[in-house]
């Protein structure tokens, strides 16, 4: 069986490994306090406060879980063979989008440590496929579920 791999900047992995220090250590034994107090107050079967510890305690767990699978798979990107003005994982591009010149700028991650909201994209995303292996001033389709967009590359840091 071929495991996945989990392309991840050193920072990702870090940050990676501090949640799982951080459920393991501290979450768990909160839970375990819980599901202790849930069960003094008697009959389990009508009981919300252990029902809902329980749940928590399987979320948890199931993220324990999956964090160990990516750390232990974690493939940290290596840009040293990629040109500096060279799209990559683990770099960020700055495009504008063509013909109105709205400026973009994403650091493209793996997808275990992508946060849109923090301008990460996932490699596995439209964008980030369109781009990687693109240079500075390259002009590149990106094809999105919005439709097609025109863009520009205009930095690569």
């Amino acid at each position: 069986m071929v495991e996945k791999v989990y392309p991840m900047t050193i920072e990702g992995k870090e940050k990676l490994e501090q949640e799982l220090e951080e459920l393991k250590t501290v979450k768990r034994g909160e839970i375990i306090e819980r599901i202790k107090v849930a069960r003094s107050f008697g009959d389990l079967s009508e009981n919300s406060e252990y029902e809902s510890a329980k749940d928590e305690q399987a979320f948890v767990e199931g993220r324990i879980t999956t964090l160990e699978t990516m750390i232990r798979f974690a493939q940290i990107i290596d840009n040293d063979g990629v040109d500096q003005d060279e799209v990559s994982i683990g770099k960020t591009v700055v495009f504008k989008e063509l013909p109105d010149e709205d400026e973009e700028e994403y650091t493209i991650v793996g997808s275990a440590e992508a946060d849109p909201f923090s301008g990460k994209i996932s490699n596995d995303s439209p964008i980030a496929q369109a781009l990687i292996g693109k240079k500075i001033n390259d002009e590149v389709t990106i094809s999105t579920p919005g439709g097609d967009m025109l863009v520009k590359i205009v930095d690569v840091k």
